[in-house]
């Protein structure tokens, strides 16, 4: 049965010995720190450490989309060797990056009209595409086709769940990821916001808690909300941008409210760093129900509380 290769690009924040380990490509996104730009790959020229030190010091970090040409030159080497390929990139709705990946497709498929080249659209971004990756490394390791890996992920992708609390929304919003009234109300001092992503995987407010502690059980309460009571989680993501005492606390928490067999704490790079700024959490899990069934979840809650 012939097997595929599988692409990601630099917002998963998976480690790089995993990435090795089952032959990823990682294609950079590019990030601009005080009007410098860099290129990261598997070998970035910036620490994460240092970014978000940075960050600390007041440099101003922005991303822009990747260049088609990149997508070009990966793309061609496996259209040439008729290898078929998944690529699973950071969501539609946060980045232009998936548009360029559409135009070197279309370029590509001019010249080799046989080729398979499958882009899913995670709509998603940091260790929600890392769950997605590890899905298809499963899938292609059980012997599934390219087209059969395809449609589990694109099935998949509406039950991978993201939670996320951050010190100060205003990088959400420089970013254009966050309108400036979510970001004002949610800066509050001593009111931690707490967003979720939404099904098309933008970003937005969905709650407020009480201190850091409190925006850490909010969050858990929130895989009580979206599993089944006998659900056993495979593996949870907790994402840090540099505060990994902060994610060792939020893991504990987890661990003392649903069954979970692993949890994996990541740090997150600048591609997505630079919209979240320094000292933000994410919590990511599978839940048993979509994003959509969730949203429609609390939109029955809010109207019974009016």
């Amino acid at each position: 049965m012939k097997s595929f290769s599988i692409v990601v690009d630099t917002s998963c924040d998976m480690p790089s010995e995993y990435l090795k380990k089952h032959d990823i490509e990682i294609i950079p996104i590019p990030f601009v720190l005080d009007g410098v730009n860099h290129n990261i790959g598997r070998q970035q020229d910036l620490s994460n450490e240092e970014f978000y030190d940075s960050l600390r010091n007041g440099s101003i970090a922005k991303t822009s989309q990747t260049n088609p040409d990149a997508f070009v030159r990966s793309f061609t080497e496996y259209a040439k060797r008729g290898q078929d390929v998944i690529y699973i990139i950071l969501s539609s709705t946060l980045s232009a990056t998936y548009q360029s990946s559409q135009i070197a497709y279309e370029e590509i498929k001019e010249v080799y009209p046989d080729c398979n080249i499958f882009i899913i659209d995670g709509k998603s971004a940091t260790s929600i595409t890392g769950l997605l990756l590890m899905l298809a490394v499963k899938k292609r390791e059980e012997g599934f086709t390219a087209e059969e890996t395809v449609a589990l992920l694109e099935a998949k992708k509406h039950n991978y769940f993201g939670f996320v609390t951050v010190d100060n929304l205003m990088y959400l919003h420089r970013g254009g990821r966050l309108g400036k009234l979510s970001a004002i109300s949610g800066s509050i001092i001593g009111i931690k916001p707490v967003l979720n992503l939404q099904p098309d995987g933008r970003i937005a407010l969905m709650d407020k808690a009480r201190g850091r502690e409190g925006a850490f059980r909010l969050m858990v309460s929130q895989i009580q909300k979206s599993i089944y009571p006998e659900t056993v989680l495979d593996t949870v993501f907790v994402s840090h941008s540099d505060c990994e005492s902060d994610a060792l606390r939020l893991a504990e928490i987890v661990k003392d409210a649903v069954n979970v067999r692993k949890v994996e704490i990541v740090m997150m790079g600048p591609v997505v760093g630079a919209h979240v700024g320094p000292d933000c959490v994410a919590l990511i899990f599978q839940a048993d129900i979509t994003r959509e069934e969730y949203e429609a979840q609390l939109s029955r809650a809010k109207l019974k509380t009016g």
